[in-house]
């Protein structure tokens, strides 16, 4: 995979960083390291809210951490280390430790966290404030007077 380095582009503007980060996150992603695991989904469930649904088999509620850090959502499980005497014939139920992150767009945040059946649901919400919503401004049918002038 190529490299690109965004250096210049950094000191040539101003109030791009996010962009800028943006495209060096996605370049420089792994795709070797684990881009697989765990499977998760994203659906959309209404205009403005968002499930996150990450298949969490053989974690307990203590084994998993969900985190927001700066506009990034991070999911992470660490099995507690049990003494187990167990003989594996075939170990097909993957309980590796993970860490996986989602960067949330602005006004995006985390309404709640459930896990239930093997699953970890997490809903999101994006939430506008009022100044950055749409307005609509009246229009007005009358003209306005010019000062000093008279209309012949």
């Amino acid at each position: 995979m190529r490299h690109f380095d965004f250096t210049p582009l950094y000191r040539a503007t101003v109030g791009f960083d996010q962009i800028a980060d943006l495209m060096d996150r996605v370049l420089s992603a792994d795709t070797t390291n684990n881009a697989s695991y765990p499977p998760f989904n994203i659906e959309k469930t209404a205009d403005d809210a968002y499930r996150i649904s990450i298949a969490a088999a053989g974690f307990s509620d203590q084994d998993l951490t969900v985190e927001v850090k700066e506009n990034a959502l991070v999911v992470s499980a660490q099995k507690a280390e049990t003494e187990d005497a167990r003989e594996y014939l075939h170990r097909g139920i993957a309980t590796r430790a993970f860490e996986r992150r989602f960067h949330l767009a602005d006004h995006v945040r985390v309404t709640s966290a459930s896990h239930a059946d093997g699953m970890l649901h997490i809903d999101l919400r994006r939430e506008i404030p009022e100044a950055l919503k749409p307005r609509r401004i009246d229009i007005s049918t009358q003209t306005p007077a010019l000062e000093g002038s008279k209309i012949s």
